[in-house]
């Protein structure tokens, strides 16, 4: 009967066979988690365990699809049926279904989406006439989710000083009868947001005892999974049901707490001992998925971390190649070594660009990826977001750029006449329509041209703020031939977009600046390598690059073979044969925002764990020494993430942008040439970390050689020089053509490039 046990290896049979008690499963990445969930419910339906007295709580609809089917097919699938298995929303809100009357909702409350929550706080922020600006819909629902996940109730909220406070010093003073406000709204209209299916199932079963032992009774066997991203409601519902039989199995890996920024309290799975003091434990260290390479090097990183439960995964896997450590000039060149490689892979080993993920820490990072892979005819897609030119913001922004070159352009000027928010309506929108077809012209036609005012039937008010609007767009268009990125800049500067979007200090709100950031950054790098190159440096021109690769944007090819581009957040509980992380530099990765306490470097470190084991075959790592950052050309520092990886394991590359080649380098980088693939004995015990000074400041040699300026006049064939992007290079050739000069200069880093001298602002070496 028990045959599918002989599946398992000795430590997950252990964790399957444990019936009684309390039981914490420590699961180190790709040792078989979900196979040991599923095993032990199936062994628990065999020795008798009535299936409507397990409950099985996942974090995701498709774990929860996924475990189920297995379990079927292990047994009688109509069994499987009977279990309460679900996320933990699903099976609190089934709960409060039966039980609503209790806390005087009605049995068929309607559940408010995130986009209905924010509606709804649109609407009391507009009762309460305050300050939109300031209480933006994103960051107040936020701020209430978060009160919710920490069981703080209105009453709670208002007898805090210090909740208070912290509102306060967002200038979000009645911030308390906003909470009221529209708690009172959701209920007056038998409503529950998704964070009430939690804080209403943990006051149901904290005021009402009968209703808390009939559900203690019933769920006898309790699994959670994935426990260390369980935030403080979800713990003390769980506690509270478990209190009576403590017949709860908690599944997790401490390395794996990724998600603090929703709530997620990685104590809960460090606490499990203190609640539950006869507990047992077992720890699934065998990694079924990597290579001993990857495996070890994970291991060599998460050792760093001082809060941690302590294991040490290994791997019976072959012992795969030497982990690749890409060094690149720019982001760009970084795409470009990375779509370079997906292709040479992909034909080489005759693989399925399925097989392959690009990771990165933030959003925005995935523009220069794409960008690199369209230009190889890469086909690929966005996991858990939209591309790059297509997101809101970054489509906002171009809008306003469209409408600059064309003013005829219908949609772009749809788009933005009204946002920023400036009291252009849509009943406004709806009469310049009117007047467009009417007189079979555009609307821009309409607006512009005070002829037509009239036939467009609006109060003095509006009409002054159409002509304000119209006034700006012409102002920019008047410096369409300057620079792209001055002009850019000052566009999201003076229309508002990058002071709306400063508001939002939510995750959300930050990536869609970064996004923005991003945006420009592109501009700034387009202008300087055609000023350098004497090509155009309009933003018409790059309007028209733009053009080109969102064109492909609209490919509605439904071919699914495609690499695919992701945030580490969203690869957890994924994997794939081939895996790039790209952008490992100090205040990117880790993040800046996340180096100023233990608790958020240690956070950053499990993410980077992370994104090591989602590989199977081989992971390659890669870094920029410079990137665009508000239009400043920045040097960056390796991740210190590299450093605490045991060398053994890394093969240091130094990336010609021509080539795309390992070069041998001068300067303290490690190459390590000595590194076997595939030993033939079990590796030695890691050796010493090399020592930080194999990580020193790159492009050094910048901030001693003094300012780049023009010296063109100066420059000579065979000298030697230093670009700012570039590096140290050799002038190969100069020539004059037209009264400008242009060279080519053969560079260390960057290989051989053809510059305008008087752009180009060489510094003279020697």
């Amino acid at each position: 009967m028990n045959t599918f046990l002989d599946e398992l290896n000795p430590t997950q049979l252990e964790a399957v066979k444990h019936i009684d008690g309390p039981l914490m499963v420590i699961a180190g990445a790709g040792s078989g988690k979900t196979r040991v969930l599923t095993y032990r419910i199936a062994h628990l339906l065999n020795n008798g365990v009535d299936s409507f007295n397990i409950l099985a709580l996942t974090f995701t609809n498709k774990a929860s699809k996924e475990m189920k089917g297995r379990i079927g097919s292990l047994i009688d699938g109509s069994e499987a049926n009977n279990l309460w298995m679900g996320t933990f929303h699903s099976v609190f809100s089934k709960i409060l279904r039966f039980e609503a009357e209790k806390i005087n909702y009605p049995k068929n409350f309607t559940i408010y989406d995130s986009a209905d929550s924010k509606n709804l706080i649109k609407a009391v922020v507009k009762e309460m006439n305050l300050d939109k600006d300031v209480y933006k819909p994103g960051v107040v629902l936020g701020r209430i989710s978060s009160l919710k996940n920490g069981l703080v109730s209105v009453n709670g909220y208002k007898s805090s000083a210090v909740l208070q406070s912290e509102d306060s010093s967002r200038k979000m003073t009645e911030f308390s009868q906003l909470y009221a406000n529209y708690q009172k709204r959701l209920f007056s209209s038998g409503s529950m947001d998704f964070d009430d299916l939690l804080f209403n199932t943990y006051t149901l079963l904290r005021d009402f005892p009968e209703v808390l032992n009939k559900y203690q009774n019933k769920f006898k066997y309790i699994l959670v999974d994935e426990y260390q991203d369980t935030n403080h409601v979800q713990y003390m519902i769980i506690k509270r049901l478990a209190a009576m039989f403590e017949n709860i199995c908690v599944v997790g890996d401490d390395a794996q707490s990724i998600y603090a920024f929703r709530g997620a309290n990685i104590q809960n799975i460090f606490n499990f001992e203190k609640d539950y003091p006869d507990f047992k434990s077992v720890k699934l260290e065998q990694n079924y998925r990597s290579t001993q390479t990857i495996v070890n090097a994970a291991n060599s990183l998460i050792k760093h971390n001082k809060n941690q439960i302590k294991k040490t995964v290994f791997s019976k896997n072959s012992y795969g190649d030497p982990i690749k450590v890409c060094k690149t000039i720019s982001d760009s060149e970084e795409g470009n070594v990375v779509s370079q490689s997906v292709f040479e892979t992909q034909m080489n080993e005759r693989c399925s660009f399925n097989d392959f993920a690009v990771l990165y820490r933030t959003n925005a990072q995935s523009r220069s990826l794409e960008e690199s892979l369209r230009k190889r005819n890469i086909p690929y897609k966005i996991f858990g977001g939209l591309s790059f030119y297509q997101r809101k913001e970054v489509k906002d922004l171009l809008s306003y750029f469209r409408l600059m070159i064309n003013p005829q352009d219908e949609e772009a000027l749809k788009r933005v006449i009204n946002y920023p928010v400036r009291g252009i309506g849509n009943t406004t929108i709806q009469k310049l329509l009117i007047c467009s077809r009417t007189n079979n012209i555009s609307i821009w036609e309409c607006i512009e041209n005070p002829l037509f005012h009239s036939n467009i039937n609006i109060n003095s008010g509006t009409l002054s703020k159409l002509t304000g609007f119209v006034l700006a767009i012409n102002s920019f268009k008047v410096q369409l031939s300057d620079d792209a990125y001055q002009l850019a800049e000052f566009v999201a500067k003076s229309t508002g977009l990058l002071g709306e979007l400063n508001k939002d200090k939510t995750p959300e709100g930050i990536s869609r600046l970064e996004n923005i950031q991003e945006l420009l950054n592109a501009i700034k790098e387009f202008s300087v390598k055609n000023k350098e190159q004497d090509l155009p440096i309009d933003l018409g021109t790059f309007m028209q690059d733009v053009a080109l690769l969102t064109d492909q944007d609209n490919d509605k090819d439904d071919e699914k073979n495609r690499v695919t581009l992701m945030t580490i957040h969203a690869a957890k509980g994924l994997e794939f044969p081939y895996v790039y992380l790209v952008g490992l530099e100090e205040n990117l990765f880790p993040s800046q925002m996340a180096i100023h306490s233990r608790q958020e470097l240690e956070e950053e470190r499990r993410l980077f764990y992370v994104g090591l084991t989602r590989a199977e075959k081989r992971i390659q790592l890669s870094y920029a020494t410079s990137r665009w950052r508000w239009g400043q050309l920045i040097d960056c520092e390796p991740s210190r993430f590299l450093e605490e990886i045991d060398d053994s394991l890394l093969d240091w590359q130094f990336i010609f942008r021509n080539k795309q080649k390992a070069k041998p380098k001068t300067n303290n980088y490690k190459l390590n040439t000595n590194y076997s693939a595939k030993p033939k004995t079990a590796p030695k015990p890691p050796t010493p970390k090399f020592t930080p000074k194999n990580l020193t400041k790159v492009n050094q040699t910048r901030t001693r050689s003094g300012p780049f300026i023009d010296n063109s006049e100066l420059l000579k064939e065979n000298m030697l020089v230093e670009h700012e992007r570039f590096g140290i290079g050799k002038i190969l050739s100069i020539e004059n053509k037209n009264g400008s000069k242009k060279a080519i200069v053969l560079f260390n880093d960057a290989g051989e490039k053809q510059l305008l001298l008087k752009f180009a602002k060489l510094k003279i070496i020697k």
